[in-house]
């Protein structure tokens, strides 16, 4: 993700933030300019941006932005919707009645629109269910009550449902060592959940259909026996080899789904280390540098974006390290995975057009 600047003083800011600690003036991100701009109000209740990118335009905080303080976009005063688009796509939220579920709405709403940033600087189509009510985009926050069925994280035809208890922070990390995973985040499971929306809507129908189960295995597989057989007996022993991680390994949609996630943690990441100048010149020549010139991820090749990654994830782990917590990157990428994730590129890059197969050599080119 690129750095924000408040547009009234150039303080620096974040996308989630919603007033300027600098000159007090209220924030909003606005689709128009893909930014996080300064607003001020008119006598008659409009907002106007002010700054770099003020216009006669007129705008409104969306509802959940002016009342439930759970977002932070604005929407053209003529749009006909009170909810901004990322807040369209929410179906259910959990019972506010617990003051703890409007923390944990807050924060999926907020990796929901992280996640939503990347898809639009990857122009990945995003069509809500309103759109196709049979398989468009939609997201239930679902909260599970003692008695009742199970709450699972999953998708479904375009529907995904979100576990609300994935929000709370000591859940998810008694999760992740309950299920030794090495890796478990929010906004990992959001983009992990869109990676089998994109295979339904990229892939299904795709002549790559072929070379895609060629690196990821046949999809048609049955789901329900590689779900049990992998909760009974676990992954292989050599899945490091060639998955990124172990959930990877349960059936070709899971693995096509992690590692389409992963190409999201990097491509959003790498974005963040070019805007804010990063630059790695190690003392040993032998060691791996990277480059401080801007990245463009629309445009960049893959065998630049990998070249970069390697040493950007050593210096994060290192960082983690001296501070003495948890390494933030603990994934080993092989030859095989590298190519899974050539492949996301490839179809990411060329979607809606002719597409042709690629080279799945070892490089990573």
């Amino acid at each position: 993700m690129k750095t924000f600047h408040c547009t009234r003083c150039n303080h620096q800011v974040f996308f989630e933030n919603v007033s300027c600690e600098r000159c007090g003036h209220v924030l909003g991100y606005h689709e128009d300019a893909g930014e996080v701009s300064a607003f001020e109000q008119d006598d008659d209740g409009a907002w106007r941006c002010i700054g770099e990118h003020a216009s006669t335009r007129r705008y409104r905080q969306c509802r959940n932005y002016a009342v439930e303080r759970v977002c932070n976009r604005m929407i053209p005063s003529d749009d006909p919707h009170h909810l901004c688009r990322s807040c369209q796509l929410t179906t259910i939220i959990p019972s506010l009645a617990s003051g703890r579920n409007r923390s944990y709405w807050y924060k999926l709403e907020r990796a929901k629109r992280r996640l939503l940033y990347t898809l639009d600087m990857l122009d990945l189509p995003v069509v809500s269910r309103r759109e196709e009510p049979g398989t468009g985009l939609a997201f239930e926050f679902l909260e599970y009550f003692s008695g009742g069925p199970p709450v699972h994280t999953g998708h479904s035809d375009g529907l995904i449902t979100i576990n609300i208890a994935e929000a709370d922070d000591a859940h998810r990390a008694s999760t992740r060592v309950q299920m030794e995973e090495r890796y478990r985040t929010l906004l990992g499971h959001f983009r992990h959940e869109i990676g089998h929306y994109y295979f339904m809507r990229l892939m299904e129908d795709s002549p790559m259909l072929p070379q895609c189960r060629e690196l990821f295995g046949d999809d048609e597989l049955d789901y329900g026996e590689a779900l049990q057989r992998h909760y009974e007996q676990g992954p292989p022993d050599d899945w490091q080899a060639s998955y990124v991680s172990a959930y990877a390994t349960m059936h070709p949609y899971e693995d096509w789904a992690e590692t389409w996630a992963h190409y999201l943690h990097m491509v959003d990441t790498l974005e963040t280390a070019a805007a804010c100048g990063m630059a790695l010149t190690p003392e040993h020549p032998e060691e791996p540098a990277m480059p401080a010139e801007p990245l463009d991820i629309e445009t960049q090749r893959f065998r630049d974006m990998i070249a970069r990654w390697f040493p950007l994830t050593y210096a994060m782990n290192s960082l983690n390290r001296s501070m003495g917590t948890r390494d933030s990157y603990p994934f080993t990428l092989t030859p095989p995975v590298v190519r899974k994730l050539r492949f996301i590129h490839h179809v990411i890059r060329t979607q809606g057009q002719a597409q042709s197969p690629i080279v799945l050599s070892a490089s990573p080119a």
